[in-house]
């Protein structure tokens, strides 16, 4: 008879303590124990991703980010500006370059070669582009020109235009003259360049990661398929759901860096869940001779960890809701959307096509029940650390905290923000330009600043505008029905730098005084209006995130101390990590400061996704606690979850070290800050901080709830 038949006897081998009827049998055990019915859940999942795939318009991940508050300042003031006959184009400096010298000559030919050229740019909405100023030299050698973009384009058609022109400036300008796009219309493609194609090429990368690590961690030439093909199968159709749902609703717009760290997350974590399922699968074919059976308890052992983590990560992306800046908003629902599908393929799909497979998969090292073992001994590596743990607890925790707070010291010394010349780590033709301008001259090719105010205060917004020392771009321009007042003017200090920034800041607080209702506008006032809202929503989305995981942990733990002091735990592994990231990002790899994005990012990722591995480890430890007591409880729980949390963690750093191939420095701070957190939590702060302190709480870490039962008998 097949030793894998789901009818063997419940008293076979294994089955003393978890034998399964038919009234114990729940949806997911019948996945597992009901070849028919893992056929069926297979065949309805690939069905449902096929139509997803084929039936819905998963819209364009391309683009750059919306940074900008959509309440602020520079916002409103964009959504003014096509009511003004010369305030309707985005601006763009075109930057000429010619070593041996430009003569006037040289500089009327340059003009009327730039003229054909615009007559003949079109872009995808066929819009000509206009000339805002002559080529004026800067010096002998270099010279700019100001062009407009239509304000009608935007994401991918300004990137189309923009290449359009470079490409036409390469072809049709001599061979001594380079030409450079830079301004606000160049940063803008050079930043929706660095995210086109990127959810596809971060998920190549991230699926040729995984396998990888796959195939290390189970040693078996087939089985990292199974999860990989569930996982890729997941992460395609929330990519194709999340796009649709933005094109649709518009509640979220579907950029290129939303969709590629949600391709992150999704493999990171839909791996992490199939290395917990498949350990405790792998760990129960060594008691049971039927794998179905085997497979069903190990769903349902699995089942409150998977879940558990999932909602965490879900609901703590969820308080993105409460950003200001959209970009972290879409991030949020397109992330916890994704995850839902993670969690999907864990509970139903991968249970279905282990249970269709059986234990053959662990070819060639087959787990099976061996006889005269005692399955209540736990040992390895990780045991043992713990068990040396719990001899000095105290003395433990104080290093502990102490090493974590030191790593920490990096974020005291950090630089923080980075100017527009700063974002991107490769060749970027705008910034090149840009500061080819600052080298050659005083003047900013960042784009002007848009004053806007009502027409009846002209004279005092002309007169404020004078005494700041401001230089107009011509004369004040009235709105079509000359309620409103424009005044375009020069920025003061280098792109993008703190200086200016700060100028920004100042030159809004004297025209508010001055004229109450008075806009600014531009591209300075909108990095300013950026970086004000990323340091908004860091004051409320963080708390939030601490909160949510909070009271997760309560419901999950049933407990209030363990909760509290397992969220410090990961408060200071967050802190470490990020001082240690932020050292590495200037000692290593020479950047000039840390993105004020990233450290947003950092906690949400840390918190969310490191609380996970701690999950899993406390709730094993709560099982094991009813037989052996919590202090024991948790160090067998650290020994027979050590090297699957480990694999884990060790997969889950190297997905987010993918970031790293897009060319902007703040995905490549987040990766580095991210994969050095989970790397710190998942060998420092599982291993050694955790246990240490279940060690000094004992049993009282489940207060105010029931204590385990071994407790309770000693």
């Amino acid at each position: 008879m097949n030793s894998d038949t789901p009818a063997r006897d419940a008293c076979a081998p294994g089955h003393a303590h978890h034998g399964f009827t038919d009234r114990e049998s729940g949806p997911l055990d019948l996945v597992a124990l009901k070849k028919s019915v893992a056929w069926a859940v297979i065949v309805v999942f690939f069905g449902a991703a096929i139509a997803l795939m084929t039936l819905l318009d998963g819209g364009t991940s391309s683009g750059a980010p919306q940074t900008v508050p959509t309440q602020s300042e520079s916002h409103r003031v964009s959504d003014l500006l096509p009511e003004f006959s010369d305030g309707d184009g985005l601006p763009a400096t075109i930057v000429f370059e010619d070593s041996s010298g430009l003569t006037p000559r040289e500089l009327g030919m340059l003009n009327g070669r730039l003229q054909d050229i615009l007559e003949n740019t079109y872009g995808t909405q066929q819009a000509f582009i206009r000339q805002s100023s002559p080529v004026i030299p800067l010096d002998d050698t270099v010279a700019r020109a100001e062009v407009s973009l239509p304000a009608e384009l935007s994401g991918m058609d300004v990137t189309e235009v923009v290449e359009g022109l470079r490409d036409a400036l390469g072809n049709e300008l001599p061979e001594s003259v380079t030409a450079s796009v830079t301004g606000p219309a160049g940063f803008a493609a050079d930043t929706a360049n660095a995210f086109k194609g990127a959810d596809f090429r971060l998920l190549g990368i991230t699926a040729a990661v995984v396998a990888v690590l796959l195939i290390v961690t189970y040693r078996s030439p087939v089985l990292w398929l199974v999860p990989l093909i569930g996982i890729g199968l997941a992460d395609r159709a929330a990519g194709v759901f999340t796009g649709w749902l933005s094109a649709e609703t518009g509640w979220f717009a579907s950029d290129g860096s939303t969709s590629g760290i949600t391709s992150v997350l999704v493999f990171g974590a839909g791996t992490n869940y199939a290395l917990l399922l498949v350990s405790r699968y792998r760990e129960e074919l060594r008691k049971e001779t039927n794998h179905h059976r085997a497979l069903a308890r190990a769903v349902r052992a699995s089942l409150p960890a998977i879940v558990a983590s999932n909602l965490t990560v879900v609901l703590a992306l969820l308080t993105l809701l409460a950003a200001s800046v959209p970009a972290y908003r879409s991030l949020g629902l397109s992330s916890a959307i994704g995850l839902l599908f993670a969690l999907a393929f864990a509970l139903l799909l991968l249970p279905a096509m282990l249970s269709v497979t059986g234990r053959v998969l662990f070819w060639p090292k087959i787990p099976r029940p061996t006889q005269g073992v005692d399955r209540d001994q736990v040992g390895g590596m990780f045991y043992r650390i713990a068990r040396a743990v719990g001899r000095k607890p105290a003395a433990v925790t104080v290093i502990m905290v102490f090493l974590l707070g030191v790593l920490g010291c990096g974020l005291a010394t950090t630089d923080y923000g980075l100017s527009s010349t700063e974002q991107f780590r490769t060749r970027s033709e705008a910034v090149e330009g840009q500061k080819l301008v600052a080298s050659h001259s005083a003047g900013s090719s960042s784009g002007p600043l848009h004053i806007i105010a009502p027409s009846q205060h002209t004279q005092a917004l002309i007169k404020e505008v004078e005494s700041l020392g401001l230089s107009p771009f011509g004369p004040p321009v009235t709105n079509s029905d000359n309620t409103l007042v424009l005044i375009n003017v020069q920025p003061p200090g280098a792109p993008g730098s703190p200086q200016q920034l700060e100028a920004v800041t100042d030159i809004r607080s004297s025209l508010h005084q001055a004229v109450p209702d008075s806009l600014v506008g531009g591209l300075p006032a909108s990095t300013v209006d950026s970086k004000n809202g990323t340091l908004r929503d860091m004051k409320v989305v963080i708390p939030l995130i601490f909160l949510v995981v909070f009271l997760v942990l309560i419901v999950v733990l049933r407990a209030l101390v363990a909760p509290v002091l397992l969220l410090l735990a990961a408060a200071l592994s967050a802190v470490a990590a990020m001082g240690v990231g932020a050292a590495v990002s200037s000692l290593v790899f020479q950047f000039p400061g840390l993105a004020y994005e990233a450290p947003l990012y950092s906690v949400l990722f840390l918190i969310a996704l490191g609380i996970d591995y701690t999950v899993f480890l406390v709730l094993r430890a709560r099982e094991e606690a009813d037989d052996h007591g919590t202090r024991d409880g948790m160090i067998r729980a650290v020994g027979l979850t050590g090297g699957v949390i480990t694999s884990a963690g060790i997969v889950l750093a190297a997905v987010f070290v993918v970031l790293g191939v897009l060319p902007l420095i703040t995905l490549t701070q987040v990766g580095i800050i991210v994969s050095i957190g989970i790397l710190v939590d998942t060998f420092l702060v599982r291993t050694i901080v955790v246990p240490a302190l279940f060690e000094l709480v004992g049993s009282a870490m489940w207060a105010p709830g029931r204590k385990p039962v071994a407790d309770l008998n000693h």
